[in-house]
């Protein structure tokens, strides 16, 4: 790859279809492929607009989730090749595609210096030569597509009969992927799911050719060490090998956010830095065992990459990741949800992104999944649950039932964010003769969460014209709080300008690194557990919550010493963060002294 940073799964919709808008420029991307009813009315949309004819797969019809999503994969590698063989059959006049290929490109990059060349040679025979050149080494950027492990409903037929694990909704949208013409990756998030990891023994083109090459690869999306290891150690296990840990900050990420117990992200990217080659020899000695008794023979450690994302906001921060951890790239995700050429953002949600401030982003327990989730108060979605509530109509209707899960009430999993579970919780809690104040509280926990389902995908279909007057328009968007500094709407070019350090979006704001705001985001993650546990407190919650502001520490201590690393920025820069630091710590001794006299 040419370009040093790819762009992370945005939600549900947000991303499913960049690719299209940037591949054929080299850059990366991810899709989410949770989302079969969404996706195949997107397969419609995008087969009609590229001149083919689009014949639908009914939910009736056998294994129809796995065959719409390697339907809707394919033709986006379609579509994705055709731009890419325009591309390269334009001239390199003024304005030409062609030409924002290699602009797009990072300075140190030696296409593009080739590229430069190219521009300055004054004779016209050299400069075809050099055309000719660049062109034969253009690459796309990959189509990678993400599955979220924890999102793995077991599925019934159309006579209520339960069907075979592998028609789970993970393992269905792995076979539909599996079975795709796509050479890419799956990225893997949310933990890990013994089921759907064994079932990726089941296909060929995630084990080695004879080359040596994958046909598709495997990235685990992690936010530590010890899990990356423990999750790559069982699939080397199994045959399957792990060509790149995505590692992303626990909290200062959009979408859900899986925090750690007070690990932070530098003292993280050191671990994987210092330890990595250790790792590849442990990992590569198990994952040559494995292939033996699958009659495969390999002798070279494949490839594995690391890379970073959630919360970089600036240039040197990004280029400060790539040199001193010595990671592959990084993953800029939702400073792209302003970027109209690249994500699927109806209008009136950019505008509010494009006006928020910090108050507006925050983790919240909105989940269905019961895991935290980076929210957003502007958000249509945000403002019709609310409504709800005031009416006395808490709840959404439950159509997609993708995060169904509790059957405390039901024999059947319902949605905690469905009308019917909050109705029948709100009832139990109103007979268990609470105070006012815990009745409160206990119903507010219910109605926090919000239908994800259906708002993720939501905003592709408002923007791509494909919702019905009668459906619900309710937006729901996962920002991480990183985005709450940029504040227009911006073309690729300007964005992919600002990632490279030929402008800076972010001129004359006053941003604290992202170490310190990733600090700040645990410090208040810790504070609020605190606070919850004080009147319930026991030995074990104690001891978390010690070990927790211990790691904490730990990770101050460790910024402490890499301040002065920090060459890029100015004196006055890393003064500032060395009291950012110090101040930290002193909230983190006030609030256990506050716990220990409470």
């Amino acid at each position: 790859m040419h370009h040093t940073f790819h762009i992370p799964v945005l939600g549900l919709g947000y991303s499913v279809d960049t690719p299209i808008k940037v591949a054929h420029f080299g850059i990366s991307s991810v899709m989410s492929i949770v989302d079969d009813v969404m996706i195949e009315r997107m397969r419609k949309h995008h087969t009609i607009a590229s001149g083919e004819v689009f014949v639908p797969i009914h939910p009736a019809e056998d294994d129809f989730r796995a065959r719409r999503i390697t339907a809707y994969l394919n033709l986006v590698h379609r579509i994705v090749d055709k731009n890419f063989e325009d591309l390269k059959m334009q001239s390199f006049e003024d304005g030409a595609a062609l030409n924002k290929y290699f602009q797009l490109l990072p300075e140190h990059s030696a296409l593009k210096k080739q590229y430069v060349e190219m521009c300055q040679t004054p004779f016209a025979q050299e400069k075809q030569l050099l055309q000719a050149t660049l062109k034969s080494q253009l690459t796309k950027g990959a189509i990678d597509v993400n599955i979220m492990s924890k999102v793995d409903k077991l599925n019934k037929d159309v006579f209520g009969e339960n069907l075979a694990d592998e028609f789970s909704d993970a393992s269905a949208a792995l076979r539909g992927f599996a079975q795709s013409t796509l050479s890419s990756s799956l990225v893997l998030s949310a933990g890990m799911n013994p089921r759907l990891y064994n079932y990726l023994e089941s296909f060929a083109d995630f084990y080695p050719e004879e080359n040596g090459h994958f046909k598709k690869h495997i990235i685990l999306k992690v936010s530590d060490f010890r899990s990356a290891f423990i999750q790559a150690k069982y699939l080397a296990k199994k045959g399957i090998w792990v060509s790149e840990f995505r590692i992303e900050s626990g909290l200062n990420c959009g979408g859900h956010a899986f925090a750690t117990d007070g690990f932070l992200l530098g003292p993280i990217l050191e671990e994987f830095k210092t330890k990595k080659d250790e790792m590849l020899s442990e990992l590569f000695a198990l994952y040559q065992a494995a292939l033996m008794t699958k009659n495969m023979d390999i002798t070279t450690i494949p490839a594995l990459r690391i890379t970073v994302q959630g919360g970089i906001g600036t240039a040197q921060e990004d280029e400060f990741l790539l040199k001193h951890y010595q990671v592959d790239a990084t993953g800029w995700g939702s400073p792209f949800l302003l970027v109209p050429e690249v994500t699927n953002v109806d209008e009136q949600t950019l505008q509010e992104l494009t006006h928020a401030d910090e108050s507006d982003y925050y983790v919240s327990n909105s989940s269905p999944l019961g895991v935290l989730f980076n929210n957003f108060k502007r958000s249509s979605a945000e403002k019709q649950r609310l409504e709800r509530i005031a009416k006395g109509r808490p709840g959404s209707p439950c159509k997609k039932k993708y995060l169904v899960s509790n059957t405390e009430f039901t024999a059947e999993p319902i949605c905690t964010a469905s009308r019917q579970y909050q109705n029948l919780k709100i009832k139990q809690i109103q007979s268990l003769g609470l105070t006012a104040t815990e009745r409160e509280e206990q119903i507010n926990a219910v109605t926090e969460k919000l239908c994800l389902c259906e708002g993720l995908s939501t905003s592709t279909l408002i923007k791509h014209k494909l919702l019905t007057p009668r459906e619900n328009h309710a937006v729901s968007i996962c920002p991480g709080p990183n985005l709450a500094w940029f504040s227009k709407v911006y073309k690729l070019q300007e964005m992919v300008d600002h990632i490279y350090g030929r402008a800076d979006l972010l001129a004359d704001v006053p941003r604290p690194n992202m170490f310190i705001n990733e600090i700040a985001l645990y410090v208040a993650h810790y504070q609020k557990d605190m606070a919850l546990s004080i009147s319930r407190m026991d030995t074990k919650k104690q001891k978390y919550l010690e070990k927790f502001r211990a790691q904490l520490l730990q990770g101050i201590d460790y910024y402490k010493t890499l301040v002065p690393r920090l060459t890029h920025e100015t004196e006055s820069y890393r003064e500032i963060m060395l009291q950012q630091l110090q101040a930290f710590e002193q909230k983190l001794r006030e609030v256990k002294q506050a716990h220990i006299y409470a």
